[in-house]
């Protein structure tokens, strides 16, 4: 054979070789598709979480999301990657039920199933929470408490009384202050004004002149802390009363730049979905016996394991100082 021709065909079986090496690493890695409940600022550090996970755990992951919090959107997009072979699916649920039967038949099929934000959701091999909420609603009071002087009234607004959630956040809220700040009061319990921003806005006027000494509004909500705020402003009271809720650092980045929002206190999605690829990825090993109390995720440190679920205790506290910071 001359040179050239052995040259040429060294190349060509060395070009088939390194192409049947990639293919079989790509293979080696588990594919896993986080399913949030919907394309939103929020999610989009749901995804950075799965970006790093990707890189530091050596897996194919990645993001697929409703264009709306549309349950069925969603149903559909988890029965998609059950088809095309998905190993994990890591789902923020729209209804704990509607997903029920389509993460029975992933589970049929050895696929691992991880959720966030539904805490012992039925036919999940884990669900993983960022905050305790006793102790979440807790450290908001404290906050509050702490800008607001430990006097005075305030007003408490949830998104609506049948959401779960945000009045175990009050409940929990209200209990710290009776026990631990004997000279502050809430007025007329709480408002269900917190998912609607102008319902809030209008809620803290209102209120602004039935109570002209208020001290400040605790949101449990994405849209009460901006509302309030926006009463603030017009009111010229920016800076005078105490406005803390759970709005997205994005969302909440220019109320907290004058000073109308005082504390932005939720959590992390991305440090969620980081942790679910790690749970995901041990059971896929064959180490689910591991994952008890002890584990330690890395850089997230120990959780608390409860049966099913994996609860962490990490608010992430937002504020003028560090929201720029955040990318949700």
């Amino acid at each position: 054979m001359k040179t050239s021709q052995r040259f040429a065909l060294s190349l060509l079986l060395g070009t088939v070789t390194l192409c049947a090496s990639a293919l079989a690493t790509a293979a080696d890695q588990y594919t896993m598709v986080g399913i949030p409940k919907l394309r939103s600022a929020w999610f989009n550090d749901y995804e950075t979480g799965l970006k790093k996970a990707a890189k530091d755990f050596d897996i194919d992951a990645y993001q697929q999301a409703p264009a709306s919090a549309d349950e069925a959107q969603q149903v559909r997009i988890i029965e998609d990657s059950i088809t095309q072979g998905a190993n994990a699916l890591l789902v923020v649920p729209n209804n704990a039920s509607s997903v029920e039967p389509v993460f029975k038949r992933a589970r049929q099929q050895k696929i691992v199933v991880i959720t966030h934000e539904s805490v012992g959701q039925p036919e999940a091999d884990f669900d993983v929470e960022m905050i305790e909420n006793q102790k979440f609603g807790r450290y908001m009071m404290d906050e509050f408490a702490k800008h607001a002087g430990g006097k005075g009234e305030f007003a408490i607004y949830v998104g609506s009384l049948t959401v779960p959630a945000h009045n175990v956040w009050a409940d929990a809220a209200l209990k710290e202050m009776k026990e631990k700040y004997p000279n502050m009061k809430v007025v007329a319990d709480r408002f269900p004004v917190s998912e609607d921003r102008n319902a809030a806005r209008q809620k803290t006027l209102e209120l602004l002149s039935t109570y002209p000494d208020l001290k400040g509004v605790l949101a449990f909500g994405s849209q009460g802390g901006p509302g309030a705020a926006q009463a603030l402003r017009e009111k010229g009271l920016v800076g005078k009363l105490t406005v803390i809720g759970t709005t997205s650092p994005k969302e909440s980045a220019s109320f907290l730049k004058d000073g109308s929002i005082t504390e932005s206190i939720l959590w992390s999605p991305g440090e969620a979905s980081y942790a679910m690829s790690y749970i995901a990825k041990m059971i896929l090993d064959g180490k689910r016996d591991q994952i008890k109390q002890g584990l330690e995720i890395p850089g997230l440190g120990k959780p608390m394991i409860n049966g099913e679920n994996i609860i962490f205790d990490k608010p992430l506290t937002v504020t003028k100082e560090n929201y720029s910071k955040y990318n949700f």
